[in-house]
Order: structure tokens, then sequence, then C-alpha cells
């Protein structure tokens, strides 16, 4: 059947059980739209294009599958990079298709040209410039095809205005991705299972650290299984929490410039590190010379070459984590360390305040106030929370304890502050039952803030805790300890949040005592539509503890005294 190309994108989304896409209609992309009305895809209208690719990758990390965002050719294209780089840092499965113009004026640098193939090169595992209809179907088929396999990550196809005009014959089958390249065997043999099981049954004082790519591997339950069968404690990444329930009694927190002190103290004295589905990040590791001395490292990883890339490990088991680990678990034995346990335990002391359910309140108020009543007013329930990137996001992770997967939807790799919004209202599309909350700075809220209309135009019930300091906050944190306090460009100036809110017909509320919280957050969850809260808090707390750029993990920044009751480290 003949189609044209604009036809055949519509059709190959639909094939490949895309249901709806994010977008912006211009020039070059217009015959796509065009041909939209012929489709069941539900397309929402976003109000700048790395909007629509936030909103792709929470979609896609939310729900596990493919998060399709849509847009024209120059300045729409090039408003998509902070997006795409931020789905390849964090390996979120994304498709991105862009206009371009007619064939036969690349290169011309003709109105809204870019060579957005060339831009996006290396923030993406592959593209494609499509410049007649008959590539078209192969490239889309081929484009979802390699978006999700193996370590998953952003794909790109650029689309001519020409090739989107002209028809051809669609033949889905005969576009069927054929991709023979070089496909080495990287599998782990029998030998390769004896040798990881032999570091394993040595340790005495072992830790597992938790990652991101339990998640994107499914493999929530054989984790689960190996930690309780041998019995080694587990530390999360950022991009980990939620991969095991906070509240089980194997898991230490998380890892990291501002994990737990204990967890990296751990760290530095464990005799074996075994390493699923993470990279071993700089955030992570801190000062590489330093980075645990003691420790022999064992890595289950899909990508072979994150392995020996930032840490040099010992042992390397190479593939999908959930089948690596069906072959292992049954061949392990319990390991015997409750000393080891015990020892991690006794490292906790002042710390483990952060497990206390009321926080004290002094008269002022502080984002962890904010953050621990928000997750006991919502814990138990399908809730994600969807941070931007700052001193909030931290104590997000510190003090919001994640029981279940993908109930954190955060920017890790790259830190792309103005991902929370446009985000949170992909995640709310792919998860209409969840009870979606943005958890925000000032900062970051007001970089995307437009996409309230979109949540408007979409009816959707998502709820927005903009924690409002006043300043760049992390910046200032910074500022504070190795600038000698020279919050010079960090004092922030915002509009008033709540007549925002109110100018889209949401609702709003400004808090500025911890017994406002409670039930503002509470009223948030009874209204029938979205909710903007301004929470006021202490302008010039800080993240403690805090692993110094260059520093050890054992060489951290604790909070000075006096303690400040309601941010203890």
């Amino acid at each position: 059947m003949a189609k044209t190309g604009a036809e055949i994108l519509w059709e190959c989304l639909e094939r490949e059980g895309v249901e709806c896409v994010f977008g912006y209609p211009c020039g070059a992309i217009l015959p796509a739209y065009d041909a939209l009305k012929h489709s069941n895809i539900h397309h929402v209208l976003v109000r700048h294009e790395q909007g629509a690719v936030h909103m792709a990758d929470g979609y896609a990390r939310a729900s596990g599958r493919v998060g399709v965002a849509i847009a024209t050719s120059g300045p729409g294209a090039t408003n998509m990079v902070t997006g795409i780089a931020t789905a390849m840092m964090d390996s979120s499965p994304i498709v991105c298709i862009t206009g371009q113009v007619n064939s036969k004026l690349i290169g011309s640098d003709a109105f809204q040209e870019t060579d957005v193939t060339g831009v996006t090169l290396p923030i993406t595992k592959h593209n494609y410039l499509v410049t007649h209809a008959t590539e078209l179907a192969r490239a889309l088929r081929e484009a979802f095809y390699v978006v999700a396999s193996g370590r998953p990550g952003p794909v790109l196809v650029d689309i001519t205005k020409d090739a989107q005009q002209t028809s051809c014959e669609f033949d889905w089958e005969a576009a069927r991705p054929k991709l023979p390249g070089y496909r080495p065997d990287l599998s782990p043999t029998s030998e390769d299972y004896n040798e990881a099981l032999k570091l394993i049954q040595e340790a005495k004082r072992p830790l597992i650290l938790a990652g991101h790519g339990i998640l994107l591997s499914g493999a929530m339950p054989e984790v689960r299984e190996l930690v309780e069968r041998s019995g080694i404690p587990v530390t999360l990444t950022l991009l980990g929490l939620g991969a095991f329930p906070a509240s089980h009694p194997l898991n230490l927190g998380m890892m990291g410039m501002h994990g737990e002190a204990w967890v990296n103290h751990a760290i530095q004295e464990a005799d074996l590190l075994v390493a699923l589905g993470m990279r071993f990040d700089d955030r992570v590791t801190g000062n590489l010379k330093t980075y645990a001395p003691k420790a022999k490292k064992l890595q289950v990883e899909i990508d072979p070459t994150e392995v020996n890339k930032n840490v040099r490990v010992d042992m390397a088991l190479i593939g999908d984590l959930r089948q690596i680990l069906r072959e292992l678990i049954p061949r392990l034995e319990p390991i015997e360390c409750g000393a080891w346990r015990s020892y991690i335990d006794s490292l906790k002391g002042d710390s483990a305040v952060r497990d206390i359910q009321n926080l004290p309140d002094n008269g002022h108020l502080y984002a962890a106030h904010v953050i621990n009543d928000l997750w006991q007013e919502t814990r138990g329930g399908d809730v994600v929370v969807v941070t931007d990137v700052g001193q909030h996001q931290m104590w997000e992770a510190q003090y919001f304890k994640h029981e279940s997967p993908r109930s954190l939807i955060t920017s890790g790799g790259l830190g792309t502050m103005g991902f929370a919004l446009p985000a949170a209202l992909g995640v709310k599309v792919a998860r209409p039952e969840a009870e979606v909350w943005v958890v925000a700075g000032d900062g970051g809220f007001q970089m995307t803030m437009a996409e309230l209309g979109t949540l408007v135009q979409e009816n959707l019930k998502v709820h927005i805790a903009v924690i409002n300091n006043g300043y760049l906050g992390m910046v200032r944190q910074w500022q504070e300890l190795f600038y000698d306090h020279n919050y010079e460009s960090t004092p922030l100036w915002s509009p008033d949040f709540s007549k925002l809110a109110d100018a889209y017909g949401i609702r709003s509320m400004k808090v500025t005592q911890r017994s406002q919280v409670v039930p503002a957050v509470q009223a948030a969850r009874c209204h029938d539509g979205p909710m903007l809260i301004d929470f006021q808090v202490e302008q010039e707390d800080s993240v403690y503890p805090m692993v110094a750029a260059g520093a050890g993990l054992h060489q951290m920044i604790r909070r000075p005294s006096p303690v400040v009751e309601t941010a203890a480290d």
C-alpha cells in the first residue's frame, strides 16, 4: 500500500506500541503533524522542546516503555539537546524525531537548518538522517530496536520534509531490522561464575553496590533473593533508590557524595564490593586513588565499556543482570558476616536521627521537614516523586524512603536543572493512577515552569512542591564551604509562585511553618486537580555529609557545631 512518509511515521509508531508522543509543531515537521489526523496516537503539546524530551524521558523511566518526543528542525531540534544528553547519561530509552529541511537544501544554510545528527552524535546511541520515504520504516524500526537493546539510551531520527511528503510502498515486514554488525559473545562462562562465587564466598566484609541497572533489567526480585540468601548488606546509588526496599534490614542507604556517612566508611573498610548495574560514577567513588583500598571488586554490567573505565575490577560478569543473577544465586551459600553488619551499625551513631518519624521542630522550616512529612503522608501508596537537581534532590534521597521500583525519577548523570516538572508530566501520562509529586528548587523550577501550561491543558493531577530557599542552593553551599561565603550570583529573586499558579488556574498554597506542612500536603492530595505548594524554607541550610571534589569517601565534611536538629548527617 502506498503511503506518504508522514503516514508511515505514525503507522510505524503505532505498530511499535506507542500510545503518546510529546512534541511541538513547526515548518519542517508539519507534514507529519498533518498526517497525525489519521492516527490514534495522543499528542501532548509542550511549551518548549526540551520539555518534550524530559516528558518522554519521565514516561520511559516510570513505565519501562520507550518514550517518544518530536520537534521541528533548527532551533526545535537543538532545544532537544539537553534532554537527549540527560537521557543518554541515565540510560533512558527514548526516540526523538525531528523534521529537517528538504534534502536538496541540506548544506545550504537554509532557513532553520541544523546538522542535528552531527550535533547529537556524542549523546545518542545512534541516529539517522532519512532523506527518502523508502528509508523511513527501516530507520524507525531500527531505532526502536537499538533504543531498548542492551544498555538503553536515546536514538534520534531526523526526517527531511520531502521524505515526509513523498509516497512509497509501505511494507512493515520488509523493514524488519537487520543489524549484523560485530557481536562478540561476552556472556559469562562456567569458569567465570566459579571465580565470582569464590570471591563472594571468601569475603568477610562484603557490600553490594546497587545501581540503576537493577531497575533497567527488572532484576529487583533477584537482587532481593541474592541479599537474603547471602546476608550481604546493600547500599544504593541515587538512581538505584527504590530498586531495593528502604525498610529492609540489610539496606544501609545511599552511598557517595551526599550519602550516609556510615555507608561511605563501610565502603572504605570492605574487603569485597559486588557492583550490580552501577558504573562507579565520580559522585559515588570520590577520589579514585583512595577508593575502597581494601576491597576486591566484582562488577556485573551489561555494557562492557563501563568495566575498568573508572575503577579497576578484579572480576566482571558481562550481560543482563537478571539473567546472570538467576544463574549465580542457586550456587551461592550464605556468608557469615554478622560481625561486619554489627560494625556498620556501630558507625551510625547519632546520624540515625533520620530514621525518627518526627523530626524536631525548633521554629524554623527546613527542607528536611518538608521531605520527611511528605514521605510520612504518602507512604504505602503508589507514589512517584520526580525531583529536580540540587540540595532538595539530596534531601529527598535522604529523607524520603523509597520502597518500590521506579518511585524516584531524577536526573543523575547530567544533573539537569528544569528536569522535574516536565518529566513528572511524562510520568503521569505513563502511570495515570499513580500519585505524582514534583520536588523542585526555586531555581530549577523556573527553568521549565512554562510547562504548567501543558499540565493544565492535559488536565493532569500532578502536585508541585517548590523548595524555595531564595538561592541557587547547592551552588551557595559550595560558595559557603570553599569560596569564603562569597555568594556571587546565587541569591535568587523569584516571582510569587502562588500567583503564578493562580494565573494558570492551578490551586496553590504558601507554607512557612512546620505545622503547615502536613495540612498543605493533605489539601493537595484531596484536591481534584494539580496543586502547587511554595515551601519557604530556611535559606542557608546545607546538605550533610558531603564529600568535597577530589576528596576520598572517608574525608566527609560533617555538619558543623552547633548541630541543627532537623538536618542531621
